[in-house]
């Protein structure tokens, strides 16, 4: 018998500072904060200790039982309480968008009716999609905090609503660089600077989220049914990291479809992507997959499309579909349905819908 695996201690890596900004909302409403640091099981000792850290798991725990307590999502954070199903009521609204663009300057102009402390906008320059935070009012002790859990929340959003991870290429905060700063990429998984020199036109400073603006294009994937079980444990957004980088695979896939005949191999697709080869087959397998799946795919999809649509003769069918000759398609097609391509129309055709 194998050995069973060694299970390791969750990492406890959240600074103290955050739970710090909590119980100065339990103090601005002179409530106690002995049940939610009782439940996350750190001791009121330990919560005045600047240098401690605590588990991710501890702090959704004390995170989630402040909210509820407090009738309050923003933790104090805000000059406005944000009553319990705040945030839920921004996806609501966010969540019949076409796209993810949409999706987030409809949560923007959202949010500002219920926060009027900050702003939130999305922008795009130079391929580059921007989601920009700036305060209208000094959040005072809690600014760190309120601005870091705003972004992170709609961040979290963002890649909930496509079921996709948000590759971002840099993060910027307008405070100075906090004591716990090492913590920061670990929550955003990119760059994260300090300092923020951006403004905006009235001269505020931004804080903002920097990725490819692509992503924006990407359609939502999630209904009513998802949001309701999302609400239900909505602080695992903050620290789930999502495997699958759908705005990848769509353009791998893109670019496949639209070179079917410069593209049979990593080295011939790659610098259309601005990749090397040993970067695309790493990220591929990152993501689950391999550049041999998805050019099935994409070949499947295109011969069944010319098949069904088209009276094209199977060779050029083949050669639409990106195999370099007639035989190497009827193998693969019967692979992929059992069938060759031949009995595939014939088989449609004499269901009644005939090609055109």
């Amino acid at each position: 018998m194998r050995p069973s695996p060694v299970k390791r201690p969750p990492v406890a890596a959240t600074p103290m500072a955050f739970v710090q900004a909590i119980l100065r909302a339990y103090a601005a409403q002179n409530k106690s904060p002995a049940k939610a640091l009782e439940i996350a099981q750190i001791t009121p000792s330990q919560a005045q200790k600047d240098k401690l850290h605590i588990t991710a798991l501890q702090m959704e725990r004390i995170s989630s039982h402040a909210m509820h307590e407090l009738n309050d999502e923003a933790l104090g954070c805000l000059s406005r309480q944000l009553p319990w199903g705040t945030y839920g009521m921004l996806v609501r609204a966010s969540l019949t968008s076409p796209t993810l663009g949409v999706a987030l300057k409809r949560w923007c102009r959202h949010h500002g009716l219920v926060a009027d402390d900050v702003a939130l906008s999305v922008t795009e320059q130079d391929g580059l999609a921007f989601i920009n935070l700036v305060a209208r009012n000094d959040l005072g002790a809690q600014r760190e905090f309120g601005l870091l859990s705003i972004l992170r929340n709609l961040y979290g959003v963002a890649c909930w609503l496509i079921d996709s991870r948000i590759t971002l290429e840099r993060v910027e905060f307008a405070f100075e660089t906090p004591p716990h700063h090492a913590v920061y990429p670990l929550m955003f998984q990119g760059p994260v600077s300090f300092d923020a020199t951006r403004k905006e036109a009235s001269g505020h400073p931004l804080s903002t989220l920097v990725f490819n603006a692509s992503y924006l294009n990407l359609p939502l994937r999630r209904d009513e049914a998802a949001l309701q079980h999302m609400l239900e444990t909505a602080l695992t957004l903050t620290v789930l990291q999502y495997r699958k980088d759908r705005l990848l695979l769509t353009q791998v896939k893109q670019a496949l479809a639209m070179h079917p005949q410069d593209t049979h191999s990593a080295e011939a697709l790659a610098p259309l992507l601005h990749l090397s080869p040993r970067s695309l087959h790493r990220q591929l397998k990152e993501e689950g997959t391999s550049l041999q799946v998805l050019k099935d795919e994409v070949r499947r999809e295109r011969a069944i499309e010319l098949l069904q649509r088209t009276r094209k003769p199977i060779k050029q069918v083949a050669e639409s579909a990106g195999f370099q000759n007639e035989k190497s398609f009827i193998r693969a097609f019967k692979q992929w349905t059992l069938q060759t391509p031949a009995a595939f129309r014939e088989a449609r055709q004499s269901s009644g819908k005939a090609p055109m």
